[in-house]
């Protein structure tokens, strides 16, 4: 009786960790624009992937945000360094990149 209650509190234990690794996931996503318009953010199967692909371009960070059919590409991530800096990565429909730039938070 015992191995199965510690057998369930693990479980418990596991999902809540999942459960708030998806949250700063979904967290990282979607927004508006500079425009005031909609953006749509990455979700899925397709957020993971753009994310692995965006953090290995630019050698780690965080996600912090997302954008699918992004004005300049399919698919666009903003990483956020260890340093603060932040970079836009822009994604191809198979995950490939094919663009990055500095993004400033200033810039108009």
């Amino acid at each position: 009786m015992k191995d199965k209650l510690k057998g369930a509190l693990i479980a418990v234990g596991v999902i809540a960790v999942l459960a708030t690794g998806g949250a700063a996931i979904a967290g990282a996503t979607g927004g508006d624009d500079d425009k005031g318009e909609k953006e749509t953010p990455i979700t899925g199967s397709a957020l993971d992937r753009a994310g692995q692909a965006a953090l290995k371009e630019v050698g780690g960070g965080k996600v912090t945000e997302t954008e699918a059919g992004d004005e300049e590409s399919y698919y666009e991530v903003e990483v956020t360094k260890a340093d603060g800096s932040q970079v836009d990565v822009q994604l191809d429909r198979s995950f490939d990149v094919v663009g990055t730039k500095a993004d400033h938070e200033d810039e108009d």
